[in-house]
């Protein structure tokens, strides 16, 4: 708890005034501080007045105070009124957030503090845009019932620089946004066109935002290409989710002057791994390497090394580096291309554990018992040197089937690499022990032809190999927290939060309809999940219940808190083994490299304060990157099944609801809608809890993960949807369906 100390300087108590003391040469009181002083006024004040009842005497105080004024202002925390009066914002009935616009025109503001989103009507969405800041009040209820909010100010504009076509319409240019929750379109005056053409993909900045009467305005800045052109989802999607794809010039010299090689005067001091035979094992189009492994039988079980790349070492805390990093948050592996966290010159090079070249490393040196336990781990810095890049093909040949061959061209490997695949076997016991959850979900490659254009969807299988290093790699992240906890250092956890109430309520309603429990009582763990699906993996419906069961599962992110990984069933996990293309992993290793070096929490470069920032930055940067790659997915698979409209595919459900389901197609794993209105000869009543749609006449059933035929009637690259039309099924499929349905009805 923190210690409230009166400041000497001023009138009120601040309970983070040593916080604010170590940030500024002059500081004056804190955001939280100021908060509680107007909350307990109980009435708007002017900024002098403020002033003067703090104890601000000087003009720099008091220019510093409006500044601070005006960032809470800014964050939503104050209102400022008609007369120049800071006030409260939640005292004076307002409501500050995040818009979240729908394509049809209408909206909701997800509150900054615990509370239900506010409705926001299209007549209120004239002025604002998604992703915007905005202060509103509480105005009334809509017709099903919901807080509905009318918009008092705009904080904060989310979108600057918007991506979409181009169009001439009447002798009226506009650019319709690709983001179809950008509703507005930008209006493009004659002398902001530049050399636009009529159809083609742009950039626009908005020079003038929307207001309740006037559309927005905007300047064409960049001209990405034609409709189809290749590369050309991977652009968009880059700059539709600001992906920061541009290096600074001082970045660029900052990663340059560490030259090609591994200078000697930075060895020193390291532990010499150059003899121990370190490999690589990724897949076969990698190139980037943090991380190499090491394997040796010991009288109680095995040593493991697993040694990562020693980025820390090259990015400093506060470089152009660093910002650019951070900024960044993660590497997005585009089809076909990368946009990296760090420099090539860095990611592919100086950094990257390539072969037979000397590299630094951070090190997590790991004693394992017959039973899967680490029993020690010690962490160091080292030099190594890998005795070679393997794949994942290479080492599952190898070390699983055998492979004379294969084990030739690798002879003085095998005795550490079979050692390997003896302790991923063990681990693997220990992890049904422990009752982590496995899902066996299908990973996908575009496979280009030489134009650029798509040539096929082809699925990834994993192997042994695969396993082996996640196997290893979640050992050194468990090692990474606990060595970190022990040492009370402020960092990165990687959380995994168990399923809410309201989620376990609906699986085990879901369940119960077929005969099914989940144990744990109210509060399920990740072992009673993988029970019940070691339990179903001889059903015919097991897709169907891993999918429902997969969909109740929090989304993992990054935090200082501690709350544990539900779906690893670790107590606490940390990312230590991918600092090139993720910046968590990066802090982890200041933390322990900080640690090595004698350091403390409270001489280290970031606080728990500074941590939760950063983790809520890092988990917004992983989403974005997922959301900008499944765009760009999206938008190559629409492209490929444009050529392929009147033509039937076997598919299976992977989504119900009201409208319609949705069809993942087999072997092509495109996705597109059935709409409801395309299942003829009945009306059809949506069941939300069991994932289903049921004929009210037919009594026909469709049900997330059943198989169906569909012939594919229409596809929108703007939209990135495909339209699919049902195929009627067989007099025998028909009447297992209706069989089916009077099963279910009568219980």
């Amino acid at each position: 708890m923190t210690k409230r100390k009166k400041s000497s300087r001023f009138t009120i108590d601040d309970p983070f005034a040593e916080r604010e003391a170590a940030r500024y040469e002059r500081p004056i009181p804190s955001r939280e501080a100021l908060l509680g002083f107007l909350e307990s006024v109980g009435e708007p004040m002017a900024d002098t007045a403020i002033a003067r009842a703090i104890g601000l005497r000087g003009a720099e105080d008091r220019d510093a105070l409006q500044r601070r004024l005006q960032a809470m202002e800014r964050k939503g925390q104050l209102v400022r009124n008609r007369r120049g009066a800071y006030g409260v914002a939640h005292r004076m009935g307002l409501v500050s957030g995040r818009v979240i616009a729908h394509p049809d025109g209408f909206g909701f503001l997800v509150p900054d503090e615990s509370g239900d989103d506010l409705f926001l009507a299209p007549k209120q969405m004239r002025t604002l845009m998604h992703g915007d800041r905005a202060v509103v009040r509480i105005a009334g209820f809509d017709r099903q019932g919901r807080p509905e909010g009318a918009l008092v100010e705009v904080l904060e504009r989310a979108n600057h620089r918007v991506v979409g076509r181009f169009l001439v319409e009447g002798g009226v240019a506009f650019v319709a946004p690709d983001n179809r929750r950008l509703t507005h379109k930008l209006l493009v005056p004659a002398e902001a066109a530049g050399a636009a053409q009529h159809g083609q993909i742009v950039v626009a900045e908005i020079s003038q935002y929307p207001s309740g009467v006037h559309q927005p305005l905007a300047g064409i800045v960049e001209i990405l290409g034609d409709h189809l052109a290749p590369g050309m989802e991977i652009d968009v999607a880059a700059r539709v989710y600001e992906l920061p794809t541009e290096w600074s010039t001082k970045a660029l010299a900052e990663s340059e002057r560490f030259g090609d090689e591994v200078s000697e005067g930075s060895k020193v001091g390291r532990r010499d791994l150059r003899d121990l035979p370190l490999v690589t094992i990724d897949g076969a189009d990698a190139k980037d390497f943090d991380d190499a492994v090491y394997c040796e039988r010991r009288q109680n079980g095995w040593r493991l090394i697993v040694a990562i790349a020693d980025v820390s070492s090259y990015v400093d805390v506060g470089s152009a580096l660093d910002g650019e990093a951070e900024q960044r948050g993660t590497s997005v592996y585009f089809p076909g291309r990368v946009v990296p966290m760090l420099p090539e010159v860095l990611s592919n090079g100086l950094c990257s554990l390539n072969p037979q070249v000397d590299r630094l490393c951070m090190v997590c040196d790991m004693s394992i018992d017959g039973s899967g336990h680490t029993t020690r781990s010690r962490f160091y810095q080292g030099v190594m040197r890998s005795a070679a890049r393997l794949t994942y093909d290479e080492v599952a040949a190898m070390v699983v089937e055998g492979d004379r061959s294969a084990r030739a061209a690798h002879e003085t490997l095998l005795s550490h690499l079979d050692e390997l695949h003896a302790l991923y076997k063990v681990l693997a016991v220990n992890r049904k022990r422990r009752g982590a959850i496995d899902f066996e979900t299908t990973e996908t490659k575009i496979v280009f032809d030489a134009d650029g254009k798509i040539d096929r969807i082809v699925a990834l299988e994993r192997n042994d190999a695969h396993r082996i290093i996640e196997e290893c790699m979640i050992a050194a992240n468990v090692a990474a927290a606990r060595y970190l906890q022990r040492h009370k250092m402020p960092f990165l956890y990687r959380v995994h939060e168990e399923p809410t109430s309201e989620k376990v309520t609906d699986v085990r309603a879901f369940l119960a309809e077929l005969g099914l429990q989940l144990g744990g009582g109210e509060r399920p763990q990740a072992e009673h999940y993988a029970k019940l699906l070691r339990k179903i993996q001889d059903r015919p419906d097991r897709h169907l219940i891993e999918t429902v069961l997969l969909r109740s599962l929090k989304q993992a992110q990054y935090s200082p808190d501690n709350n544990g990984h539900f779906g690893l069933a670790h107590a606490a996990y940390a990312h230590f083994t991918s600092p090139i293309r993720r910046y968590p992993d990066l802090l982890v290793h200041r933390a322990i490299r900080h640690v090595i070096a004698g350091g403390a929490s409270d001489n280290f470069d970031y606080d728990h304060h500074r941590m939760a920032n950063l983790g809520e930055h890092c988990s917004m940067t992983e989403r974005r990157a997922d959301e900008a790659v499944r765009d760009a997915l999206d938008w190559l698979k629409c492209e490929f099944m444009l050529d392929k409209v009147g033509q039937e595919f076997d598919g299976l459900i992977t989504g119900v609801t009201s409208f319609g389901f949705f069809v993942e197609l087999k072997s092509i794993y495109a996705q597109g809608l059935v709409h409801v209105s395309c299942l003829v000869n009945d009306y059809y009543r949506f069941d939300a809890p069991k994932h289903r749609l049921i004929g009210e006449r037919s009594g026909n059933i469709y049900r997330l993960a059943d198989p169906v035929r569909v012939k594919v009637t229409r596809v929108d690259l703007d939209e990135r949807k495909i339209d699919f039309e049902l195929i009627e099924a067989g007099a025998a499929t028909l009447k297992q369906r209706r069989r089916r349905a009077r099963q279910e009805r009568d219980g």
